[in-house]
């Protein structure tokens, strides 16, 4: 399953910043993940990860500035599910990697 040019919502994230507002859009060549994100109190993230070979694993490393103007970065690992009606779903468990550490769980799923 590949994310090149495939763009995603937040369906749920109880802990995290990114909301049902935050659209995010990825890119892929060959193993390596790339990303941009944006909406709700999110002004611009980037994303850069890897597919673990053969596998529907991936890792993201994330950073973003926020409206209230933090910087954030945080780490996730997650799987890629094709659903009945063929779009994709990611499913992460991730933390931040400054300020509280904190983390959580998070599903996006598949726009047009």
């Amino acid at each position: 399953m590949n994310l090149d040019q495939k763009k995603f919502v937040t369906s749920e994230n109880k802990n995290g910043l990114s909301s049902d507002e935050t659209y995010f859009q990825y890119f892929q060549e060959g193993t390596t993940i790339t990303g941009k994100y944006k909406g709700g109190s999110i002004v611009k993230g980037l994303i850069i990860g890897k597919q673990i070979e053969d596998t529907n694993k991936i890792e993201l490393l994330y950073q973003c500035l926020t409206t209230n103007g933090e910087l954030k970065a945080g780490k996730s690992k997650g799987i890629i599910e094709k659903l009945p009606n063929g779009k994709l779903k990611l499913k992460f468990d991730w933390n931040w990697l400054n300020g509280d550490l904190s983390g959580g769980k998070s599903e996006y799923i598949e726009i047009d």
